[in-house]
């Protein structure tokens, strides 16, 4: 490779303790490119968090340090926010949008025409920009400043955003792609007019693979006793959690053998627990890392019925606690995944949900093997190591074609 300038990281807003999973990979992947020598600073606007008002700059507009990391943050753009949420509204529910639209929607999301006019300036400083993830404009409008210095962590699903023709035009230009799945790899060549001499990778996203979790000390903190499943991460109707419950609960009803089996929560956001299955529901809310870890070791299994993620910490980190997962047949990643690593069963329905169920729970040998088997993948394919030595390498590719 040779002598590479900065990489900046374009992220729509940053910080050491926002939630996400595409927020957590950018800052964990830059801490650790950064900890391997390589010059790496965030780009990113003054606005707070997903969750926040985005036309709030919650952060004052300047240079910052986030531990060893330099920060600029510069100031968001006022936007629209009816006409966003009415073109957003059409897209949540698959309903086809126009051209116009689109465009109503791009301007109308995250951006900042400071960041934007900072990047047409000082591009010459930098051999690449990575943006994360697809959907915001900061990474929308910053690809088209410098293509041919733009790395693309989009984050696909398989989701009506994804099939906007103004992503599909600007994307198919950029000069590297990384996905965090293979499926997501297939998703994206079947669908985009990709320039012919994009670089693609299927790199995944790093793990720190040293965690351990203490099944009895979790019991003891929290006072739980009988054996459960457990679900990770934010309870809202678009990670499925729903249907979860509504199988959990015809499960407890179908199957008295099972009397004692519990369902833990664990992550941020409310659901309405059927009043069925209430007394067999603890909803932890969001515990600290550690508490998470000891779940994991703790839990039967995880499930994540989520049917759209392009990677899913959660399936890794109970395999790093040597469980078993069960995830929906429907999303091709997680379901990849478990058929790569033999850590885990898919269910498309409640029947296969409850066979799968049923089988771990009658099983505990094989469902310790799958927990192995999922840890031995998690740390071949996604240790920092492994992933910083491809990044050098993917970086070095890019960097000969300038």
């Amino acid at each position: 490779m040779s002598n590479m300038k900065t990489i900046a990281f374009v992220t729509p807003w940053f910080g050491m303790n926002i939630p996400g999973g595409a927020e957590e990979e950018a800052r964990e992947l830059a801490k650790h490119l950064l900890a391997a020598g390589m010059d790496v600073e965030i780009l990113t606007t003054c606005i707070k968090e997903f969750n926040s008002d985005w036309n709030i700059n919650y952060h004052k507009e300047g240079e910052y340090r986030e531990g060893d990391l330099l920060v600029r943050r510069f100031k968001a753009d006022h936007r629209d926010t009816q006409a966003f949420n009415d073109v957003n509204v059409k897209l949540m529910r698959n309903l086809p949008i126009s051209i116009d639209e689109e465009e109503i929607f791009l301007k109308n999301m995250a951006n900042s025409s400071r960041l934007y006019a900072y990047m047409e300036k000082n591009k010459d400083s930098y051999s690449a920009f990575i943006f994360v993830p697809y959907m915001f404009g900061t990474t929308y409008y910053g690809c088209q400043i410098c293509p041919e210095k733009s790395i693309l962590i989009p984050c696909f699903h398989d989701e009506s955003y994804f099939y906007m023709e103004h992503f599909k035009e600007t994307f198919s230009k950029v000069a590297g792609l990384v996905y965090n799945a293979a499926p997501e790899r297939d998703l994206t060549v079947a669908n985009y007019p990709l320039h012919k001499d994009i670089k693609q990778i299927v790199m995944g996203i790093g793990m720190n693979t040293d965690q351990t979790g203490d099944a009895a000390r979790f019991r003891k903190k929290f006072n739980i006793e009988n054996p459960f499943i457990m679900y990770a991460g934010r309870k809202d109707k678009g990670k499925n959690i729903d249907t979860l419950l509504q199988y959990f609960s015809e499960f407890k009803k179908r199957m008295p053998e099972y009397s004692d089996l519990g369902l833990v929560l664990i992550g941020g956001g409310s659901v309405e627990i059927p009043d069925s299955i209430r007394n067999d529901v603890r909803d932890l809310g969001f515990v600290d890392r550690q508490d998470k870890y000891d779940a994991y070791a703790a839990a039967e299994v995880l499930c994540q019925p989520s049917q759209h993620e392009s990677f899913s910490f959660v399936i890794m980190e109970s395999w790093l606690a040597e469980r078993p997962v069960m995830v929906a047949d429907q999303c091709a990643v997680t379901r990849n995944f478990c058929k790569e690593s033999n850590g885990g069963l898919w269910f498309k329905d409640y029947f296969e949900f409850e066979g799968a169920l049923k089988y771990l729970l009658d099983n505990t040998d094989a469902a310790e093997v799958m927990g192995i088997n999922g840890r031995d993948f998690v740390k071949k394919s996604f240790s920092w190591d492994v992933i910083i030595e491809k990044y050098k390498k993917f970086f070095g590719d890019i960097d000969q074609c300038l």
